[in-house]
C-alpha cells in the first residue's frame, strides 16, 4: 500500500513523464490548417535562437521544435496546428526516421537564413508569387535591386530569390502586345535612366553585369531561386556576354549578325543548345520554354515531384517536401523547360512526363546552389497583366507555394558530409 506522501510521488512521476518537452509542427495533408505559416514559425523560431529539426518524408516534411510557451502562442496567433510531444514520444518518431528501412531523415536546421528579394522598386507583393508567400508566411526578406547588386551587397544574403526579370535587355519581350501601352513606356524609360545612372549605355549591358554579380554570389556559396523569366533570361545574358542578341526597338542599334553562333552554353547554369528567337515583337525568349509547345488541358495540368531517397539524396528530399507529389500545373512567360536542353549537371524535381517538360530543376554551381521554378503564380494557372492578386488566406495549404518556402529553409540546413 502506498502512504500519501509515496502517491503523489508517484503521481508528480507520472506528470513530470507526460509533460511536454516538444512541438511537432505536422506537414501531411489532413493534419495542418495552415501548411504555409507553419514555415513561417519554423523561421521565426530559427531567428529566436530556438532548435528545430526538419523530419524528412514523416508526415508529409513535418517539422520538430522545443516546447516553448512562447512557440504555443506564436502558433496560436498564426493558427499553424502543432501536437505536443514527450520526450518519449519524440524519440520513437526519431527512431523510427532512423531506421533503415524507413525513406526518411532528420535534418538539424541551424540558423534563419538572410533573405533578399531581388526585385524593382515600387512593386506590389502580388506582382511576384515569392515576394507574396514569405509576405505571408511571414518570413522577413530585404528587397535589393540593381544598384545593391552592383555594390556587392549581395554579400549580406544567404538567399536570394530573382523576381520576374528579364535579364536579357529586352524588357520581357512585352514589345508585341504592349509597346503603346503607358506602364511599358515608363517601364522603359525608368530601365533606361537607371542604366545610365550605374553607368552602363545599354540595359542589355547592366543586366548582364547584374546577372554576372548573382552568378558570382552562386559560386561563392550563395543560394538562389528564380521563377518565370528569371530563369532561362538569366542563363540566356550569361551565355549572350560579348553578343549583341536585342533589335533596334530594345537598344537603339541592330543586333549582331549570326549572333546565334556566338552564344557560349559553357557560361550559363541550367541550360544547352538552346535557339533563341529572334522576333521582336513574339512573346519568347527561346525554345527553353514549352509554353507554347504544349498541348495539356486545364483540367489535366499536372506536375509531379520526383521521389528521392531521404538518407541519401538529402538536397533534393528537401526541396520536395510536400504533403502530396502532384502538383497542379501553373503557367508564365517561362512554363516549363525543354528537357533536352537541360544539362547534364541539372537534377529534375518535378516533370510531367507526358509532355517531356521539366517544371522544378535544381543544380549546384561552385559552392552554391540554384533552383529554377516555371511558372509565375501556383495558384493563378494564366495570370495575365491586370489579372486580380492571388489571396493566400484562400490557400493555406498550397504545395504549388509550399515548393517555394522548401527552398527558404534550404540554407538553413546543417552541412554534412554527403554519402559516398
Amino acid at each position: 500500500m502506498f502512504n500519501k506522501n509515496s502517491l503523489f510521488l508517484f503521481l508528480l512521476l507520472i506528470s513530470l513523464s507526460a509533460k511536454a518537452n516538444f512541438i511537432l509542427l505536422p506537414m501531411d495533408e489532413t493534419s495542418q490548417k495552415n501548411h504555409l505559416k507553419a514555415y513561417g514559425i519554423t523561421y521565426w523560431c530559427l531567428d529566436k535562437q530556438y532548435k528545430a529539426s526538419w523530419l524528412l518524408n514523416y508526415r508529409g516534411g513535418s517539422f520538430l521544435l522545443p516546447d516553448s510557451p512562447d512557440i504555443r502562442k506564436e502558433c496560436q496567433i498564426r493558427g499553424v496546428s502543432f501536437e505536443l510531444l514527450s520526450d518519449a514520444e519524440a524519440n520513437q518518431i526519431l527512431e523510427e526516421i532512423s531506421s533503415p528501412s524507413q525513406n526518411m531523415e532528420t535534418v538539424v536546421l541551424e540558423k534563419a537564413p538572410k533573405v533578399a528579394v531581388y526585385t524593382p522598386k515600387g512593386k506590389q507583393p502580388w506582382d511576384d508569387a515569392v515576394t507574396m508567400v514569405l509576405t505571408y508566411a511571414e518570413i522577413p526578406f530585404t528587397p535589393i535591386y540593381d544598384a545593391e547588386v552592383l555594390s556587392d551587397q549581395l554579400l549580406l544574403y544567404d538567399w536570394l530569390h530573382l523576381h520576374h526579370e528579364d535579364f536579357s535587355g529586352q524588357y520581357g519581350k512585352f514589345y508585341g502586345a504592349y509597346r503603346n501601352a503607358p506602364w511599358y513606356i515608363e517601364q522603359k524609360k525608368e530601365a533606361e535612366a537607371l542604366a545610365a545612372q550605374l553607368g552602363y549605355a545599354k540595359v542589355s549591358e547592366e543586366k548582364l553585369a547584374v546577372a554576372q554579380k548573382i552568378r558570382d554570389f552562386v559560386i561563392g556559396g550563395g543560394f538562389m531561386f528564380a521563377m518565370c523569366s528569371a530563369t532561362d533570361s538569366f542563363d540566356i545574358a550569361l551565355a549572350a556576354e560579348g553578343v549583341d542578341i536585342c533589335e533596334p526597338m530594345f537598344d537603339g542599334d541592330e543586333s549582331d549578325p549570326n549572333y546565334q553562333a556566338k552564344i557560349d552554353y559553357n557560361k550559363s547554369f541550367a541550360f544547352k543548345d538552346f535557339i533563341l528567337d529572334r522576333r521582336p515583337d513574339h512573346y519568347e525568349f527561346s525554345d527553353i520554354d514549352m509554353t507554347e509547345k504544349r498541348i495539356i488541358p486545364f483540367e489535366k495540368d499536372y506536375f509531379t515531384l520526383m521521389d528521392f531517397s531521404a538518407k541519401w539524396d538529402v538536397i533534393p528530399s528537401m526541396l520536395c517536401q510536400n504533403h502530396t507529389q502532384l502538383i497542379k500545373g501553373f503557367m508564365g512567360q517561362t512554363t516549363a523547360f525543354e528537357r533536352s536542353l537541360l544539362k547534364s549537371s541539372v537534377l529534375v524535381l518535378g516533370e510531367n512526363e507526358l509532355n517531356e517538360e521539366a517544371r522544378y530543376i535544381h543544380g549546384q554551381k561552385g559552392k552554391g546552389f540554384f533552383t529554377f521554378y516555371g511558372g509565375h503564380d501556383p495558384e493563378d494557372y494564366q495570370h495575365r497583366v491586370g489579372d486580380e492578386p492571388t489571396v493566400l488566406d484562400l490557400h493555406p495549404n498550397s504545395p504549388g507555394f509550399r515548393l517555394i518556402l522548401n527552398n527558404v529553409l534550404f540554407p538553413a540546413a546543417k552541412k554534412k558530409k554527403q554519402k559516398t
